[in-house]
């Protein structure tokens, strides 16, 4: 089996690759841009970090966009996207004043209230940065063996809300709104975390991505 990692300029690539490694050391993981090497994996991560027009436009600029929409309309080839992975897939965004996305799952991306208070009255951070817990909305592979709460690592401050509830896999409440931080279609699932950097139930995502058969 061989999973590829997109690697269009953006995200956390080689801390990824070394989670998966870790998980299925058996497979074969490469970090590639080469569209027949993409095509001919068994399963591909799309990362993303940064801002989200820098995203799409580095998508665009390494010709790959089209190969994206293209594989997700393969109902057969899992793929997981990770951070702005995970926005990019929704219909636009409301960062950099407006950035049209790859549409595949109705939504939006929009930013955190920066002038919410907790219960104590303290103003939420934004960015939303560290350990939260993420809730199962709807049963899915890639929750298997993993508990709903369980505490995941997170770095942004714009967030997914799907149109469809069956899109929304998991979420957290945070700075006054429901952040659906966990989203999946046919054979993609997305999250805003970070698997690669959440511990054991990070890992446990990811294994359960390799051993995923839609």
């Amino acid at each position: 089996m061989t999973i590829a990692i997109i690697d269009y300029g953006m995200g956390n690539l080689h801390s990824v690759a070394k989670a998966i490694e870790h998980v299925s050391p058996d497979e074969r993981v490469t970090i590639t841009r080469d569209a027949r090497a993409i095509k001919g994996a068994s399963r591909v991560v799309l990362p993303g970090q940064g801002a989200i027009r820098d995203c799409m436009g580095e998508l665009e600029r390494t010709e790959l966009t089209g190969l994206v929409k293209e594989l997700l309309k393969d109902a057969s080839k899992p793929l997981l996207g990770i951070c702005v992975g995970q926005q990019m897939l929704m219909d636009k965004s409301e960062e950099n004043g407006g950035v049209r996305c790859l549409g595949y799952m109705p939504g939006r991306v929009t930013r955190f209230n920066d002038t919410a208070l907790d219960e104590q009255g303290q103003r939420l951070k934004v960015p939303h940065m560290g350990w939260n817990r993420a809730h199962q909305h709807h049963m899915h592979p890639l929750w298997e063996g993993i508990l709903t709460g369980e505490r995941f690592y997170f770095v942004h401050s714009y967030f997914v809300q799907a149109d469809d509830d069956a899109h929304a896999m998991g979420y957290i409440d945070y700075a006054g709104s429901r952040a659906h931080v966990a989203t999946g279609r046919d054979a993609v699932f997305a999250v805003q975390f970070h698997p690669e950097k959440s511990a054991e139930a990070g890992l446990r995502l990811l294994a359960n991505f390799v051993a995923w058969s839609p």
